[in-house]
């Protein structure tokens, strides 16, 4: 006979499994669409990269290295497990965003000379700094032990990478490009720097909501107690 005490609640994904799916559907969607020329060497796209093509290298290894090796420091098993492998491949993670960010800044200065304007240059070295502010943070925390800090930090550095998909999904979702204008791509581009820190915040936000463990009424007025007899 059904037993309801034995009844099982609903094991429901958590919130970081639904963000790294959406994650993975963007990059499938952006490698499709925007980067397959880099397996097509006769691409026309390459007479437009042809003044920085040689910088293109080095950036996208970087940013290979940080959207690819952030979902790995984000998974708590591997984290308890192999905490060797945990800190490899946060430092990779580190120094591919201290690559990626000012050779991305550059990149875009150099795009200048194909019609691009001097404010996107701007924004391209807002995007930098916010960047590496962000893992600069993460990295002092970490070096610290201050883990709740540096995973804080870690997870806005995160949100702030993840704008190289975000603008090139949206933009080639809703079609911005076509035909192409400069004045579409920058609004995407300032719109998702602008809100990655509050991406990463909500984020934190959520996590500590999930891992909030309830004080039970003995303890907090055992707390109490305790703070009002060690005050002189």
């Amino acid at each position: 006979m059904f037993d309801p005490t034995e009844a099982q609640a609903p094991s429901w994904p958590r919130p970081k499994t639904f963000a790294f799916v959406a994650v993975a559907i963007m990059a499938a969607y952006v490698l499709y669409r925007n980067e397959r020329f880099l397996i097509d060497p006769a691409h026309p796209v390459w007479h437009h990269y042809e003044p920085f093509k040689w910088w293109l290298l080095p950036h996208g290894l970087a940013g290979a290295c940080v959207l690819l090796l952030a979902p790995l420091q984000f998974s708590d098993y591997l984290r308890r497990r192999f905490l060797t492998l945990h800190r490899t491949t946060g430092a990779i993670y580190v120094t591919g965003a201290f690559v990626l960010a000012p050779l991305g800044a550059y990149i875009q200065y150099l795009d200048e000379s194909q019609g691009a304007a001097r404010s996107f240059t701007i924004e391209t070295m807002i995007q930098a700094t916010l960047l590496m502010t962000t893992t600069g943070m993460g990295l002092v925390f970490a070096l610290k032990r201050m883990i709740k800090q540096h995973r804080q930090w870690m997870i806005r550095s995160y949100a702030v990478a993840l704008t190289f998909l975000e603008t090139r999904f949206i933009i080639g979702i809703f079609g911005l490009d076509q035909p192409f204008d400069w004045a579409n791509v920058e609004t995407v581009v300032w719109a998702c720097t602008a809100v990655s820190l509050l991406v990463g915040e909500l984020a934190n936000q959520v996590y500590e909501l999930r891992t909030a463990r309830p004080v039970p009424a003995p303890e907090r007025l055992a707390k109490i107690v305790a703070a009002s007899t060690a005050r002189p």
